[in-house]
């Protein structure tokens, strides 16, 4: 037996990735045997964590053969340099191919070093994005016509055969790689009930993209969104919001209210003007001098700032502390607040710092009110399941905190919270997707997100989207890990 070792597969990891919308990524310029397990062993925890085990085989089966084929065309480019044949020329093409086979495979390890030394690779690819599964192998040649033309070729070929028994009857090429493999690829992706549009070939300037998408079950869909509305309806241990924060909030929408007498209201609650100063005088604003009363809050933080710091205030009252992952929640969401803020204020986007700190605070609402609500609703929901025949997926993905955001929407609107909040729940890991006027907001906190996951060390540098680092001006990852651990630093600064 073959000691191949073995790379392990962080599932932690992969389910961040999961939920904040982020492509897994794996490179590699060889591909060895230890890579190759690896893959599997990424793509089966991939599934499993979106609870698509049931087309795991069907998957790996997949990754393996446009791998391999992705390999090939690399090592096909290094061989057809050093024997001095031109790729691009079909006479050139064709002399070559007569020997490449046999003289690659009996000397692998040399040409694979080549393409290594030559910077040619294989890229792996899976994520979870506007309700597709997407895997793609890619690698770093641009494919020839006599190439495309083949591959295409076994397309058309693949449309007539119903099963892999007929496929097995076709005559294999013995000079390319993209022969009987592809069509048992495409015969597997037929057999999961995908269509023909399923597969994508792709060729660029320099890059060649092979792209399996899989659209989310639309039922499964369906019964996700009654779930998750089911679950909000459910939740009979969370309160509205509290009454005397909402007397606040229509006294600050009056146009006749003055600000002595808003401050004069605030301050008639002691626990509340306890809550309030505290935020107030939190790290997170660098004031220089403590803050020792609500009318001195209202000058500092303005009135829209008090506003919508009172929102926190009323959320912290009704979700109290009851346990350790609560505790980490919010210990999570307060460094995640502190960094939006402050990115805002390096940046001189004043215009955001009355509202963003409370909607980097709330953003992750959904994982609060679910960790609190968790053991109690537990029973609830396997009724419910029974009742409308949900399948096992969907509870599963809703029981893993994956659809969190929804929660958290729902129960946002339930307690009439503003627009900005609601928002940056809904559209924290696809700001490009949320309304024009909130996308600076919402781009920030998301950016703060992702700034703490990487300084964790929960995603890697190349996991954040690059539209994110270009709008925060950050060019490398150095700079990146720089500007985190100054924040974090100032975050944890005594008081």
């Amino acid at each position: 037996m073959d000691n191949v070792a073995t790379i392990p597969v962080d599932k932690n990891k992969i389910k961040q990735a999961v939920q904040m919308n982020i492509p897994i990524s794996i490179n590699t310029y060889t591909l060895p045997k230890e890579t190759e397990n690896y893959i599997v062993d990424v793509a089966k925890a991939f599934l499993s964590v979106i609870h698509q085990d049931a087309i795991q085989d069907y998957i790996v089966y997949c990754l393996s053969e446009l791998t391999t084929n992705a390999k090939k065309a690399n090592t096909k480019r290094v061989y057809f340099k050093e024997k001095g044949f031109d790729i691009y020329d079909q006479k050139s093409y064709d002399e070559g191919m007569l020997n490449f086979k046999q003289e690659s495979l009996e000397n692998i390890d040399y040409y694979l070093q080549q393409q290594k030394k030559a910077g040619l690779y294989i890229k792996v690819i899976m994520q979870v994005k506007q309700g597709n599964i997407i895997f793609e192998v890619r690698n770093n040649v641009q494919m020839v016509a006599t190439e495309f033309k083949r591959i295409f070729d076994r397309m058309v070929v693949a449309r007539d055969y119903e099963n892999m028994d007929q496929a097995f009857m076709q005559a294999i090429d013995d000079t390319e790689g993209a022969g009987l493999g592809l069509i048992i690829m495409l015969l597997m992706l037929k057999k999961i009930g995908l269509q023909e549009d399923a597969f994508q070939l792709i060729s660029e300037k320099d890059l060649t993209i092979n792209r399996i998408t899989i659209p989310v079950d639309f039922e499964a869909n369906r019964h996700l969104v009654e779930l998750t509305k089911t679950i909000v309806n459910y939740i009979d241990e969370i309160p509205q919001f509290p009454e005397k924060i909402m007397q606040i909030q229509h006294l600050i929408n009056d146009p006749n209210a003055t600000m002595g007498t808003i401050a004069s209201f605030i301050s008639d609650d002691i626990a509340l003007t306890t809550d309030l100063l505290k935020l107030v005088n939190s790290v997170a604003f660098g004031l220089t001098k403590e803050c020792m009363s609500i009318t001195e809050a209202v000058k500092m933080a303005g009135i829209r700032g008090i506003q919508h710091l009172l929102y926190s205030v009323g959320t912290l009252q009704v979700l109290k502390v009851t346990g350790n992952e609560q505790k980490r929640l919010w210990d999570h969401t307060y460094r995640c607040a502190f960094f939006a803020y402050n990115l805002a204020k390096m940046q001189g986007k004043t215009k955001l710092l009355e509202e963003i700190y409370v909607c980097a605070l709330l953003h992750d609402l959904g994982k609060i009110v679910f960790s609190s609500i968790y053991p109690e609703v537990l029973e609830k929901i396997d009724d419910l399941k029974a009742e409308k025949n949900i399948p096992d997926q969907v509870i599963k993905s809703v029981m893993s905190g994956m659809e969190h955001q929804a929660i958290g929407v729902a129960v946002a609107e339930k307690w009439h919270l503003p627009a900005a909040i609601i928002n940056t729940i809904k559209y924290q890991y696809e700001p490009e997707a949320a309304p024009k006027k909130y996308y600076e907001l919402i781009s920030t906190v998301s950016f703060a997100e992702f700034m703490l996951q990487f300084f964790d060390g929960n995603i890697s540098y190349y996991q954040i989207p690059p539209i994110l680092l270009r709008q925060h001006n950050i060019e490398n990852e150095a700079q990146l890990r720089e500007i985190c651990e100054k924040l974090n630093a100032k975050f944890h600064e005594p008081a």
